[in-house]
């Protein structure tokens, strides 16, 4: 792991400074970081996805434990610099990409990366990162819908991020991310992280998040593309009775003309606001709609 010394040291000698533009927050608390590597309990067979890697500083703490790392830094000068610190670490794959293919889909470079790496490591998929501000919400909700699913995810996230990652239904913050985790395993904040930890300093205190997945949770959800389709439709309108964003309804869940009955069967009040409800009311409504719509 590097000091912040040694990590202004190596940007200089590149000639660069850190691009908060990029959300590169570094950070350099040696402590939390072997933290947040001991809570993901990484094992030899364990593969990790690494997003936001740097100059490799926590990259290097995690291949000491996992059977393989795959380092993904978009920052071209900063991947170099961790190609180079991490040359003779034979385990660490750095992938120079952007994370995110689009919005709704992790880059195919790195999830060619994983598959490739499964044949050789039987171990679970794991997020460990200190996740950059600008991606940290579509990363983690991404590995949650899958194709490719992560089984634990260890990360620092803004504070506010990590408030709507764990929000309740009826908080201002409740909405398709934290029903997303809830929904298909077991989320918290592990501990809040002031502006010092990090350098550059962030404006805003961060937080240190897990999501452990749960494979009877997510077993409940029979369509998982279709839960998504459902929570888009009802939080995309927060704001309105659940009977009233039924009107919105587009694709599989337009030819639902039985709306009232399926609010009925699930014991669902079609007055309520989407944010009142469950996650697990939202896995009824759409096991109900995929019935129906078999």
């Amino acid at each position: 792991m590097q000091t912040k010394q040694q990590i202004q040291q190596l940007l200089a000698s590149a000639g660069v400074s850190a691009n908060k533009r990029l959300g590169q927050h570094f950070l350099i608390d040696l402590n939390l970081m072997r933290l947040l590597i001991d809570s993901a309990n990484i094992g030899r067979k364990d593969i990790v996805l690494e997003v936001g890697c740097g100059t490799g500083s926590l990259t290097e703490a995690i291949a000491e434990r996992a059977g393989y790392c795959l380092a993904v830094e978009f920052d071209h000068t900063l991947a170099k610099i961790a190609e180079r610190e991490l040359a003779k670490t034979e385990n660490v794959e750095v992938i120079n990409a952007d994370i995110l293919e689009n919005k709704n889909t992790i880059s195919l470079t790195v999830t060619d990366a994983i598959e490739l790496a499964h044949r050789n490591y039987s171990g679970r998929i794991l997020l460990v990162a200190n996740l950059p501000y600008n991606v940290a919400s579509p990363v983690m909700l991404n590995l949650v819908t899958g194709p490719t699913v992560a089984d634990s995810m260890y990360v620092t996230v803004q504070k506010e991020v990590a408030g709507r990652i764990t929000a309740a239904p009826g908080s201002k913050h409740y909405g398709t991310l934290s029903i997303f985790l809830a929904a298909t395993g077991d989320v918290k904040t592990e501990r809040v992280l002031k502006p010092t930890v990090f350098w550059p300093q962030p404006k805003v205190d961060s937080a240190m998040v897990s999501f452990v997945r749960s494979k009877d949770k997510a077993g409940r959800i029979q369509n998982m593309k279709l839960f998504s389709e459902v929570i888009n439709l009802f939080i995309g309108h927060r704001r309105k009775m659940l009977k009233a964003c039924t009107k919105f309804a587009k694709g599989k869940l337009a030819e639902i003309k039985n709306w009232q009955d399926v609010f009925e069967k699930c014991s669902i009040d079609p007055t309520n606001r989407p944010e009142q409800i469950s996650p697990e009311d939202y896995i009824a409504i759409t096991n109900l709609c995929d019935e129906s719509l078999k």
